[in-house]
């Protein structure tokens, strides 16, 4: 039993729920205090290295989102139990659990990969991905901005992808794609902030992948959104020392490159 159930199908809500999640976590973001202890970058390194406006990335976000919502309902009409056969059986928890593991495992495979290849490619880096790139300081905003085919191929592909490897339900999806979502936007948020839970159960957190948007670190830490496996296994790992600016906040220093 769901809170939505009876108001509104698992698959609309695997459809937009995750939308609606990504601008309530990122917008709780935009609405903090300045913060500055916690800052990765000074508001000032913000100002004059990110190479996009404001207005342009919430436009890309959208945009992105809309392709998202498109393929979500086409894969959840395309794998829904007929009507005859009716509603799909939800499995139990520990069952689940093990979906969403496989489903984050599947998902972080695929976007190393083709993440990877967007950056060694210099054609795809140069005419797509550098998009994404353009936010040198990441914000929680911007982490779903991209070229709309990085998006298509990054995101969209490797969530459904994701979603029938593991052979969750549309219900169990809306809760992999809404916790994948926050996860991301987290990753971008650019702050770090003592007690969050992402910094001390994923490896694969706000520094971690705040190195990767660094000039020295932009062939390294491509893995996303959940563990940091394949970068540790290919050689492209990049550590990294936290340590306190003398104006205020943190800064992540790689320890090579």
């Amino acid at each position: 039993m769901v809170f939505w159930e009876g108001y509104i199908s698992d698959e609309l809500m695997g459809t937009f729920a995750p939308i609606i999640v990504y601008w309530i976590y990122a917008g709780m973001y935009l609405l903090l205090p300045p913060l500055d202890q916690y800052r990765l970058h000074t508001r000032k390194e913000e100002e004059q290295k990110n190479l996009v406006p404001m207005s342009s990335v919430v436009k890309g976000v959208l945009l992105q989102q809309l392709v998202q919502a498109t393929v979500a309902r086409v894969l959840f009409l395309v794998t829904a139990k007929p009507v005859s056969t009716g509603a799909a059986v939800q499995p139990s928890m520990p069952v689940q659990l093990v979906q969403i593991f496989v489903a984050m495992f599947v998902m972080d495979t695929w976007q190393y990969f083709v993440h990877r290849y967007m950056h060694q490619n210099k054609f795809l880096y140069r005419h797509i991905h550098s998009q994404h790139h353009k936010l040198v300081v990441p914000s929680a905003i911007g982490a779903l901005y991209n070229h709309p085919l990085e998006g298509l191929l990054l995101d969209t592909f490797g969530g459904a992808i994701s979603f029938l490897v593991s052979g969750m339900t549309a219900r169990t999806a809306v809760i992999f794609f809404c916790f994948a979502v926050i996860k991301t936007v987290d990753d971008h948020c650019g702050l770090w902030l003592p007690g969050n839970i992402f910094h001390i159960f994923f490896q694969n957190n706000t520094a971690y992948h705040d190195i990767h948007h660094q000039l020295q670190g932009l062939k390294y830490n491509y893995s996303q959104p959940f563990f940091s496996i394949w970068d540790r296994i290919l050689g492209t790992h990049m550590p990294y020392n936290l340590v306190m600016r003398r104006d205020g906040g943190f800064e992540a220093r790689p320890l090579k490159g």
